[in-house]
C-alpha cells in the first residue's frame, strides 16, 4: 500500500470524500466504543440502563473526537484521534462497581460511584499531560507492558464467562452457547487473515453480526429491550447522581496515568502516518494537547454518564487505508457518532446481542490486550533488572488474582486497592522501577537519567482499544 497521502492534515477534502473516510473510521471504532459499556453493564447488572449508557458513549465519543480534531485552546491534537473507552479501564471500573454493590447500592448508586471517581481521576491525566517527559521515567515501557498484559489476562475470564452464557445463566456452558461463541471467534480469525485491511479492521464487527444472525436462526434472541424506548436520548449531566470512594479511586487513578503514556504512543504513530514532526516544539505541543483533551473528554464522559475516553489506535490504520489524513474528517466522524447516539433504539438493539456473541468477540479483544502488553515488553531489552521487575510484578499481580485470600488480614483500604491484580501489579512495577533506579544511580552517580527531548516520547507503546 502506498504511504502517500491523498489529503494532508490541513487539506479540506470534498464532503463526499470526507464522509466516506468518516464512515470508515466509525466502522473501525464502533465495536470498541460500545463493547466496554456492554461488558460493564452485563457484569454489574445494569441491563435496563444499557440503551442510555450506549447512547452516551457514542455522543461523548463524537464530542471528544471533535475536540481532538478542532483544537480548542490548548486542548486537542489537531488530528483524527477517535475517542472511546479503552479496555484498560474495565477492571478498575468493575472494581468500583463491586464496591458500590458491597455497600448495598443499586444501579443508580453503582453508576454514581463509578462516574464520581472517573470524574476526579480525569484531572490526574490533565495534570500529567504537562509532565509527560518526566512521567515516562517512572512509567516505563516495562511498567506499561506489565499493566496492559495483566489487564488482558484478568479480563479473559469475563470474555470466557460470556461465551459460555454469562454470569449465573441457567444454561451456562450449554452446547449452543459454546457453538455460538465459536462461530463468532472463527469468523474473526478468518477475517483477520484477509489481505484486505478494511476486512481486518472490521473483523470483530462482522463476526458479531454473523453471530447475531446465527443466534436469530437458533431462536435465542430476546427483543424485550426494544419496548418502550424513547425516540431521542437527551444527555443529562449526572443523571445517576455523584459519589466518591477512595478505595475505588486509587485503581482508576493508576489507569489514567498508564493510558496517558499509551495515548502518547498512539498520537506519535498518528504523527508519523500524517507526516508531522515527531520531535521539537510542535510535536510536544500536539502530544500535550492530545493527552489534555483525553483527560478533559474523560471528565466530560463522567458528567454525561459514560466511561473514560482515550485515543483509539485502530484509526491510524484507517488513515493509511484511505490516504486521507485531513483533520476535517474528524468533524464528520464526530457528527456520525453523535447522530448514532441520539437514537436509543440503536443501543436497545445492541443489548439484544446474546452473551455468547459478546463473549466470542471480547475473548479475542481481551487476548489482544494481553498480546499488546507482551509486545510492549518485548520492545525493551530484557536484562536482569527488567526480568526481575517482570517476575516480581507478575508474581504479585497474578498471585493476588488467583489467591485473593492472601490479603484478608490487611486493612480494608489495602484490600480494596491491592485486591485488583492490575493495581497490585502496577504498583509493584512502579515501586520496583523506582527502587532499582535509585540503587543504580547510587552505584553509578555519573549516569543520571536524561530526558531525550530530541526523540518521540513513546514510539513503541501500542494500545489495543
Amino acid at each position: 500500500m502506498s504511504s502517500d497521502l491523498i489529503y494532508a492534515l490541513e487539506d479540506k477534502p470534498k464532503a463526499g470524500a470526507a464522509l466516506y473516510a468518516g464512515l470508515q473510521h466509525v466502522l473501525a471504532s464502533f465495536v470498541g466504543i460500545i463493547t466496554p459499556t456492554l461488558v460493564i453493564g452485563g457484569v454489574l447488572g445494569l441491563a435496563e440502563h444499557l440503551p442510555y449508557l450506549i447512547s452516551m458513549a457514542l455522543i461523548v465519543s463524537g464530542v471528544g473526537t471533535f475536540i481532538q480534531a478542532r483544537r480548542i485552546g490548548p486542548m486537542g491534537s489537531g488530528m483524527i484521534c477517535v475517542q472511546g473507552t479503552s479496555f484498560a479501564f474495565l477492571s478498575a471500573v468493575l472494581g468500583a462497581g463491586f464496591i458500590a454493590k458491597q455497600q448495598g447500592g443499586g444501579p443508580d448508586e453503582i453508576l454514581a460511584l463509578i462516574f464520581g471517581v472517573c470524574f476526579f481521576g480525569a484531572f490526574i491525566e490533565m495534570v500529567l499531560s504537562q509532565f509527560l517527559d518526566k512521567l515516562k521515567n517512572v512509567i516505563t515501557p516495562i511498567v506499561t507492558g506489565i499493566v496492559v498484559t495483566t489487564i488482558g489476562i484478568s479480563l479473559i475470564k469475563v470474555g470466557m464467562t460470556d461465551l459460555a452464557g454469562g454470569f449465573n445463566a441457567p444454561d451456562f456452558g450449554a452446547w449452543h452457547n459454546v457453538l455460538l461463541g465459536g462461530v463468532v471467534l472463527t469468523t474473526i480469525i478468518i477475517l483477520n487473515r484477509s489481505e484486505h485491511l478494511m476486512l481486518r479492521l472490521s473483523s470483530i464487527l462482522i463476526g458479531m453480526l454473523v453471530g447475531y444472525v446465527v443466534a436469530l436462526s437458533m431462536g435465542i434472541v430476546s427483543f424485550d429491550a426494544l419496548n418502550d424506548q424513547p425516540l431521542i436520548n437527551v444527555p443529562m449531566p449526572f443523571k445517576y447522581g455523584f459519589d466518591f470512594d477512595w478505595y475505588a479511586f486509587f485503581p482508576i487513578a493508576i489507569i489514567y496515568a498508564i493510558t496517558a503514556i499509551e495515548s502518547t504512543g498512539d498520537i506519535t504513530a498518528n504523527c508519523i502516518i500524517t507526516k508531522q514532526p515527531v520531535t521539537g516544539p510542535s510535536y510536544f505541543k500536539r502530544i500535550k494537547g492530545g493527552i489534555l483533551a483525553d483527560g478533559f473528554n474523560s471528565m466530560l464522559a463522567a458528567v454525561f454518564n459514560t466511561f473514560p475516553n482515550t485515543t483509539f489506535s485502530q484509526n491510524n490504520s484507517v488513515i493509511q487505508l484511505t490516504g486521507i489524513a485531513s483533520r476535517y474528517v474528524g468533524y464528520f466522524v464526530a457528527l456520525l457518532l453523535c447522530v448514532l447516539g441520539l437514537f436509543p433504539m440503536i443501543g436497545a438493539v445492541l443489548t439484544t446481542l446474546p452473551k455468547p456473541v459478546i463473549g466470542g468477540a471480547t475473548l479475542v479483544m481481551f487476548g489482544t490486550v494481553a498480546a499488546a502488553g507482551i509486545k510492549i515488553i518485548a520492545s525493551e531489552e530484557l536484562d536482569r533488572k527488567n526480568l526481575l521487575i517482570l517476575a516480581v510484578s507478575f508474581g504479585v499481580g497474578l498471585g493476588v488474582m488467583m489467591v485473593p485470600e492472601v490479603l484478608s488480614s490487611l486493612p480494608k483500604i489495602a484490600q480494596s486497592v491491592l485486591g485488583s491484580p492490575v493495581t497490585s501489579a502496577g504498583i509493584t512495577a512502579i515501586v520496583m522501577t523506582l527502587f532499582i533506579g535509585v540503587k543504580e544511580r547510587k552505584s553509578n552517580p555519573e549516569t543520571e537519567p536524561q530526558t531525550e527531548t530530541s526523540q518521540p516520547l513513546t514510539a513503541s507503546s501500542v494500545k489495543q482499544s
